[in-house]
């Protein structure tokens, strides 16, 4: 019946536990809990990310608002007035996002390390993973261009969209990116890839191509090639988080932003308002490192469930 839980009630204690690690985890290194808001009236610019919209009335006046997809603008915020670690679990919420990964209304946990490296994050992240989780886990670590070169052949960066066409073809992958290199990329990855990460040991993949950058600084490679200072960890084949070394630069992220709607208008997507607090507060922000990290799938780990429906009691289908 559709009135039931999908997740039993085992699951839900297991969650329950998780939740309960975490704070403690961050308690005892003096890590601030925070809360931020889940409407918002600036929108994600990501184009690879819709956001859902909300009809709201401010003062008698009908306004629309944007539930976020994740809680990083704001915490950054707040990053800025405070200078200190932070992190807050919450809900987010991606548009048109489900199956047996995904799904539309998910939990997330996100920090924040004023001055830590992002080496240092990833030993955090470590050991956040290994409470969870129950046991010592240890991370290998993986280049994104070393992976493209074991599993689709080629150097990522150097190649062309007729090249990548033409691998997706001979892979029975039908779809057409024209010519969006990363587009092709990403496509790749997806199915050649990213099925592979993390099936033996728990994987940092890190070195990601300049054009997934989004809020993280750049770097050059050691093959020479401009990269963002990011890395994602990868367990049985599924992302389970996300880190950049942050960029604290009103002007660049303007730049990215503007530049993420001109993208979103030519795809014919809607045009996102500008977070102007963020930018605002964006140049107080101390050298820090941020991670977002999907709860739901870190549980789907620990309890070796192969569908989030398993570990989220009320689907977006049940809601």
């Amino acid at each position: 019946m559709s009135s039931q839980p999908t997740c039993s009630l085992a699951v839900a204690r297991a969650r329950a536990a998780m939740l309960a690690q975490i704070r403690q985890f961050f308690a005892v290194r003096d890590v601030l809990e925070v809360q931020t808001p889940l409407l918002s009236q600036a929108g994600n610019t990501d184009v690879f990310l819709q956001s859902v919209s909300a009809n709201v009335c401010v003062y008698d006046q009908p306004r629309t608002y944007y539930l976020h997809t994740s809680p990083e603008f704001a915490m950054k915020r707040l990053l800025a007035a405070w200078q200190v670690p932070m992190f807050q679990v919450c809900p987010v919420f991606r548009d048109n996002e489900v199956g047996t990964r995904h799904n539309i209304e998910f939990c997330m946990l996100e920090w924040y390390r004023p001055y830590l490296s992002l080496d240092a994050l990833a030993q955090e992240l470590q050991a956040l993973v290994s409470e969870v989780l129950g046991y010592a886990v240890v991370f290998d670590h993986y280049r994104y261009a070393d992976a493209f070169m074991d599993y689709v052949k080629i150097h990522p960066f150097g190649a062309s969209c007729a090249t990548l066409r033409a691998i997706a073809k001979d892979h029975g992958i039908h779809v057409e990116m024209g010519d969006d290199q990363q587009g092709w990329l990403d496509v790749l990855f997806s199915h050649l890839v990213e099925p592979n990460l993390g099936q033996e040991l728990p994987t940092l993949l890190y070195d990601y191509p300049l054009a997934t950058a989004a809020l993280a600084k750049s770097a050059i490679d050691a093959d020479g090639y401009p990269v963002a200072k990011r890395f994602e960890l990868y367990i049985n084949g599924l992302e389970i988080a996300n880190a950049y070394d942050e960029l604290a630069d009103g002007q660049a992220l303007r730049a990215r932003f503007e530049q993420d709607n001109a993208e979103r208008a030519r795809r014919g997507l809607v045009v996102m308002p500008i977070d102007e607090n963020l930018l605002a507060a964006c140049d107080a922000l101390p050298p820090c490192s941020g991670i977002a990290l999907g709860l739901d799938r870190l549980l789907m780990v620990k309890v070796g469930a192969s569908d989030i429906r398993e570990v989220i009691a009320l689907p977006i289908d049940r809601a």
